[in-house]
């Protein structure tokens, strides 16, 4: 892997993306372009955290720089093969999320992400299919139920008891599974499923490990996560 930023001695967006094509038609070189991108308000946060200068605005304030630099790199956002924002990602989740994209175990097969979420917190800005499950009864409403989350099984069991809940997931496999295969055979490389609720806390975390346990068993191992399982979003 190589890591290329604007900081980058001589950087040049044309010439970069000259030597990733001759690269390319090498024999046995394998060539991936991830541009790694994140909201400007959020960059300018995290250089004000470090103290550090934008590169190219030395003198003037962060957002100019950023702005040139969005210029600069266009041509390469164009040709790139995956775009991930880190905006909302935590260098675990990172971490995860390159896993499941760059691993070399099954790295030729669909990697599939689940993640949970809360309504209240906004959609996951990677998800290619999200499932609003806010239908389902509600722990939140139960005293006893609402400082558990998803992953206990008193939760689990009231979820389960709803009598929306059955046929819900019933439909959901069979959606998924033709789904999958074609995305597959289609060379599709990852897919990020989403699921969502209001607080991210009870029923969106309780249906994706249902739904990573039914993927694994199926053959298709995901990568999971619960984005705002430790949040107040209740």
């Amino acid at each position: 892997a190589v890591g290329v930023d604007i900081r980058t001695r001589d950087f040049d967006a044309q010439g970069f993306l000259a030597e990733l094509d001759r690269l390319t038609v090498r024999a046995g070189v394998a060539v991936r372009l991830l541009f790694m991108d994140c909201d400007d308000e959020v960059l300018v946060r995290r250089y004000e955290e470090t103290r550090r200068r934008h590169p190219l605005a030395d003198d003037r304030p962060v957002s100019d720089g950023l702005r040139r630099e969005r210029a600069m790199m266009t041509s390469v956002l164009a040709r790139a093969d995956l775009r991930i924002d880190t905006s909302e990602m935590a260098l675990a989740d990172l971490k995860r999320t390159l896993e499941g994209h760059f691993g070399i175990e099954g790295a030729s097969e669909l990697a599939l992400f689940v993640t949970s979420f809360s309504y209240r917190l906004g959609l996951p800005r990677d998800a290619d299919l999200v499932f609003d499950v806010r239908f389902l009864k509600n722990p939140h409403y139960d005293r006893d139920l609402r400082p558990l989350t998803g992953l206990d099984q008193a939760v689990g069991r009231f979820i389960a008891a709803d009598k929306k809940f059955k046929p819900f997931f019933a439909n959901l496999m069979r959606l998924l599974e033709p789904l999958l295969a074609a995305y597959a055979a289609e060379g599709k490389s990852y897919l990020t499923i989403a699921v969502g609720c209001t607080g991210g806390r009870h029923r969106s975390v309780f249906v994706a490990e249902r739904l990573a346990r039914w993927l694994a068993r199926l053959g298709r191992p995901a990568r999971l996560s619960h984005r705002d399982l430790d949040k107040s979003g209740n």
